[in-house]
Parts: structure tokens; sequence; C-alpha cells
């Protein structure tokens, strides 16, 4: 389970191909760690690409790699050359949900919930700075080595069918909450949700969010 009942939990809404994501999630990184003890997090997938979306990089490309120096000027993460190379060449299919799966089998043989947003993160870098293909099962195997997984019953469950409906269930989930991009933040204390950001967020704004909706949250008890 990733939830504590008895601690507030931050919701990240997220998806391994937004790069406004990987700039975002070191951001609920040093929140998690900062905050350790007053809140837990919680990673949702929110299948930003799928179905019809589903295409080459090269479909894209034109428009992510402009957006690039956006995304690293602001949120101090940077893009490697592999990267670049792999969009320049486009034949990479860009699809959500096996990095997505990859998250769903983490999160069940995992032993520390709160380390889900660390191996979500890996994957970005894999992807992001590293350029590999996150359509790849190897890549996933190669990247829970640091972490107390069983490598052989995450290889398995991996491919299970019951995995690609567990992820498509989050993915439904996500679009039931009505989120309108990514990534989006959101508190939950008890029934009450407190929206903190539409989007990337720097670390101070976001923090001081964070904080300012576990005061509200108190003060509305």
């Amino acid at each position: 389970m990733e939830n504590t009942p008895d601690l507030p939990e931050l919701l990240y809404i997220f998806d391994p191909l937004c790069g406004w994501c990987y700039g975002m999630t070191p951001v609920i990184q040093r929140v998690r760690t900062e905050m350790a003890g007053q809140i837990q997090v919680s990673v949702l997938s929110g299948g930003m690409v799928t179905g019809e979306r589903v295409a080459p990089l090269r479909a894209k490309w034109n428009y992510i790699k402009n957006a690039l120096q956006d995304v690293e000027r602001a949120a101090g993460v940077r893009f490697g050359e592999a990267y670049r190379m792999l969009g320049e060449e486009g034949s990479v299919i860009q699809s959500s949900e096996p990095p997505c799966r990859a998250l769903t089998v983490f999160r069940q043989l995992n032993s520390d919930p709160s380390r889900v947003i660390d191996f979500a993160h890996d994957i970005q870098q894999a992807h992001y700075f590293h350029g590999l293909d996150l359509n790849d099962p190897a890549i996933y195997s190669a990247l829970i080595a640091p972490y107390d997984v069983d490598a052989a019953e995450f290889e398995r469950r991996l491919v299970l069918p019951e995995t690609a409906t567990a992820t498509r269930q989050e993915f439904a989930a996500v679009e039931r909450i009505d989120v309108q991009g990514f990534p989006t933040t959101i508190l939950r204390v008890g029934q009450q949700g407190y929206v903190l950001a539409r989007g990337f967020q720097p670390y101070e704004a976001f923090s001081k969010a964070v904080r300012q909706a576990l005061q509200q949250a108190a003060e509305e008890q």
C-alpha cells in the first residue's frame, strides 16, 4: 500500500513522457525529503500519450525540442545529448503505457512507498538524459537494481494482462478527477483536496503552497 492514512497525502499526477514533469519530479522529491513525517507522496500515472496520441517521436519533435530550453531554464534539469539524438532520428514510439506499467509493478513490489517518486524520476532520466527507449522492458530491469524489488517477479508482472488493466484503470481514475494537464499536484487531507499547482512550479513556490494548504486544512478541521 502506498498510503498512510494518518498523514496528509501529496498526490503527484504525472506522466513519464511529460517534459515539465521531468522538471517537477525533483521538486517533489525535495519536498518529500524535507517534510518527511508531515506528508506522504503518492504518484499517479496520467496516461498523457495513449490511444490515437501514440506515435513516433518525430511527430511531435519540432514542438518538443523548442520546449526543452524552457524546461531546462525553469527547472534546472538537463536533457541529454542522447535524448536529442533520439528525437532527431525520430522513429521511437511514444506511448505512456509501458513506463506506467513499470510504475504499477514497482508500486506493488517495492517495500518502501516513499521511493516510488524516485523510481519515477529514474524512468524519466533514462529517457530524457540517456535517450533510452521506454518501450524496452530491459530498461526497467536495470532501473530496479538499487531497490528492494525481486527482479524475476518484476519482469513476470510487467507483461501480465492484469498489469496493463491496472495501469489503464489508473489513467481512467486520473481522468475522472478532471486533471487538465501534467504535472498536477493535489494535497489530500481526509476527504478534502487542495489543488497546489497545475503545471511546473519551482521549489520555493511549491513548498510554500504545500505548507499553506496544510495550514488551511488544520484551520478547517
